[in-house]
């Protein structure tokens, strides 16, 4: 029998699964929007393909975060979004853009594809840096000082490379020849860069959050807060050797860069996760002030019991129907 007490617990943890497997899904196809080469154009033709079968599916878990923090956490999607309200609209402005783009390049005529790709671009570029600008706000604590702003900049910069590091290791593990080989040389650029926004923000954000510095440094849990950073430098140096090595015979290995990748996310997300609970607002609100009636949440637990799965079980089968390289617009 769940208790009252642990249904919060619960939807926070859904809430946090949903926004990182939307960080890490629709990270590589906002990545790959971004890293649209306006100089060839049968490899944007391919970077389109790879991500054509799942680039809209991978934004339900974006949809399926904000609806469980609506139901869930009604005060706090009431705060956070008044706070976010601006970015947000051009979060979704990116985001139609996009859509419309994505459809159009491939109705247009010949001459106008290049503006529709233009485009996609810019949609990606958008999303990306406003998801990033509406992290670096919630870590601030939704403040509007000029240090505040400062850092959700710097936070959206970071983020917008960090999507670019990851569209490129897809590209790696999707593409071959020459696109592979521009993939590989994208993502060191962008590791590169990823490495040294992380590490920023790491040292930043305790130095100007008290709260999380006492929990970062406090014993014991210090101990676990200082692997997940010694984790993530792992998981970079791993990955740097591995570029440096590919392509290999028979493209062995071209998965490796995703996968470190995707535990660079995760790592990232579970140390900001971590430093903040059980805050659902930094500093105002925890899940258990913030969540609905209990008897709310047990009701909306049941359908959640349904949803999830159901979109869990699609993303996997979509995922192994269009597995494999990428190759003219169709798919092995």
């Amino acid at each position: 029998m769940i208790l009252d007490s642990q249904l919060p617990i619960i939807f926070a943890g859904l809430m946090a699964f949903s926004v990182l497997v939307y960080a890490i899904l629709d990270g590589y196809d906002l990545g790959v929007g971004l890293l649209l080469p306006m100089d060839n154009e049968t490899q944007r033709d391919k970077m389109i393909a790879s991500i054509g079968p799942f680039w809209d599916a991978n934004e339900t878990w974006l949809v399926l975060a904000i609806g469980l923090l609506l139901v869930a956490f009604p005060s706090a999607h009431n705060v956070i979004f008044k706070a976010l309200y601006l970015p947000a609209a051009i979060l979704l402005i990116g985001l139609i853009l996009r859509g419309v783009s994505f459809d159009f390049r491939a109705k247009v005529i010949a001459h106008h594809k290049n503006r529709w790709d233009r485009l996609f671009k810019i949609g990606s570029l958008i999303s990306a840096a406003s998801q990033g600008y509406m992290l670096g706000m919630f870590v601030m604590g939704f403040e509007t000082t000029p240090i505040a702003v400062a850092f959700s900049l710097l936070s959206a910069f970071g983020v917008t490379m960090a999507y670019g590091l990851i569209g490129a290791c897809w590209l790696i593990m999707k593409a071959e020849d020459d696109l592979q080989m521009r993939a590989i040389g994208w993502a060191r650029k962008a590791g590169l860069i990823s490495f040294i926004g992380i590490l920023a923000v790491c040292l930043i954000n305790p130095l100007i959050n008290d709260a999380v510095f006492a929990r970062w440094t406090q014993l014991p849990w210090a101990y676990l807060f200082a692997l997940i950073p010694l984790l993530s430098l792992a998981f970079f140096v791993i990955g740097y050797h591995t570029l440096k090595r590919l392509p290999l015979k028979d493209d062995l290995g071209c998965w490796l860069p995703f996968v470190l990748c995707t535990g660079i996310f995760t790592f990232s997300f579970a140390g900001l996760a971590l430093s903040f609970y059980p805050y659902v607002v930094p500093g105002e609100l925890t899940i258990w002030q913030a969540a609905s009636a209990p008897e709310s949440l047990r009701i909306i637990l049941y359908g959640a019991m349904v949803v999830i799965p159901c979109i869990f079980a699609y993303t996997l089968f979509s995922y192994r129907v269009f597995w494999g390289k990428v190759r003219n617009l169709e798919y092995y």
